[in-house]
């Protein structure tokens, strides 16, 4: 998907009121993986003090602001404001995708719009984000996984490097859920002796469950999970291509 997309004009519009400032580096690196972020937007009442944090990323990160004033108590105005930019932007500017930035199921009928005029949609929020939100996007990234503490990231992963692998994998063991899908991934993209293509199966588990994404479970990328999870067979074959490597799975039999 990286090298494929690398060129995508995304648009990012953040709901300041659902979003910390501190995840932005980490949600720009990660925008950056899909396409370049050709218009950004974030978009909240910038009278309120409650948005301070957010005021020094503005200019550090080239994010332009979008004053909307709370009129009512209780009710968001922001959310209206995004999606009739994110409407004129469809229609006035070439873009490729949407990044949506907010943990509000406000947003469901916007991400599904811009889905059916063909264009990318990347959600963006907390894990409390609601499902239909969360499905209506082709992607769902948890911002939570997504911080800008490097102190904090240096800690968890010394955790996970020290953490014995047979405790990650009883884990992923005894996840039902996780191990239903990927199964059920596996035996979707395998050949006729078995064997699925770990970029396949990835398509697969993306198509399935957008909000899928190995960073939940500890581990930088989907092979890792894979490993780990002690549920399958793994072979690594030489790439026709380049001097690379393939990896290839399947399920192993049953009481191994």
């Amino acid at each position: 998907m990286k090298n494929e997309q690398s060129q995508l004009k995304l648009a990012v519009l953040i709901d300041a009121d659902n979003t910390q400032a501190k995840i932005i580096e980490g949600l720009l690196a990660e925008v950056a993986k899909y396409g370049v972020a050709s218009v950004k937007r974030i978009y909240g009442d910038w009278t309120n003090t409650n948005l301070r944090s957010w005021k020094d990323k503005l200019l550090e990160f080239a994010i332009q602001p979008v004053q909307q004033f709370s009129y009512t108590s209780g009710k968001n105005s922001t959310d209206s404001a995004m999606i009739i930019d994110a409407m004129d932007l469809l229609y006035t500017e070439s873009l490729d995708g949407f990044c949506v930035v907010s943990s509000d199921s406000d947003f469901t009928r916007l991400a599904a719009r811009l889905r059916e005029d063909g264009k990318l949609v990347l959600g963006f929020g907390q894990r409390k984000t609601p499902k239909p939100f969360v499905a209506a996007c082709d992607k769902f990234i948890y911002t939570e996984i997504l911080r800008e503490d490097e102190e904090e990231k240096e800690k968890e992963s010394k955790a996970e490097k020290d953490a014995p692998s047979r405790v990650q994998q009883s884990d992923l063991r005894t996840d039902r859920r996780m191990r239903a899908l990927l199964e059920s991934a596996v035996e979707d993209a395998a050949d006729e002796f078995g064997w699925a293509y770990l970029g396949a199966v990835g398509t697969y588990i993306a198509n399935r469950q957008p909000e899928f994404d190995p960073r939940n479970y500890g581990f930088r990328k989907l092979g890792d999970l894979i490993k780990a999870s002690g549920l399958f067979e793994i072979d690594e074959r030489a790439s026709p291509t380049d001097s690379g490597k393939q990896v290839y799975l399947r399920l192993k039999p049953r009481g191994r």
